[in-house]
């Protein structure tokens, strides 16, 4: 029965550990959405370089045994390619997709306020609801559109609120291992 203790608190100190870690990376990106985007890209087009680098690589060293379907100078060059671009345009990737998320919870809200009007046309009491919704739909959308760093600090807040969520959970699972 000791084992089984031991692995418990084992496992909730884990948990613990792995959510405090967590709790740091959403604070980070609270506070520095631009500078861990960058870093984020760095990483990724680092990865990109590497694998085209070892692609070539092994171009170059099976050359003349699989010519016929070798196609790995050409996918390390694009990998390369594609790596150098993630690094040097990290800030327009990150607005291309922040623009494109907006975009689009700017038109599911616009559709929201069409149906919502159409349920007021056949005196449904609900389209009070679905208008203020869609709504406040509409204004987190162009907040979106308009604010460079909104979506990693959504990510950073949900993140946040997960791992203290999972804190809370982890000290009371660990308080509660010699009861279970």
């Amino acid at each position: 029965m000791e084992y089984f203790e031991n692995i418990l608190k084992k496992t909730g100190w884990s948990s613990l550990i792995t959510s405090i870690i967590f709790a740091i990376l959403g604070i980070v990106l609270i506070t520095q959405p631009e500078a861990t985007v960058k870093f984020i890209s760095y990483i990724i087009g680092g990865t990109f370089i590497l694998t085209g680098a070892y692609k070539i690589l092994s171009y170059i060293y099976n050359k003349g045994k699989y010519d016929f379907y070798d196609y790995d100078m050409p996918f390390g060059i694009i990998a390369i390619i594609l790596g150098i671009v993630t690094i040097v345009y990290s800030s327009q990737i990150l607005a291309m997709f922040r623009i494109i998320i907006g975009l689009w919870i700017t038109y599911s809200a616009i559709i929201r306020i069409n149906l919502a009007l159409k349920l007021k046309n056949i005196n449904s009491n609900v389209w009070v609801h679905s208008l203020a919704i869609a709504l406040i739909m509409l204004v987190c959308g162009i907040y979106i559109l308009f604010n460079t760093a909104a979506i990693i600090v959504t990510i950073g807040v949900a993140i946040l609120a997960y791992s203290i969520l999972d804190i809370i959970e982890s000290i009371i699972f660990l308080n509660n291992v010699n009861k279970i």
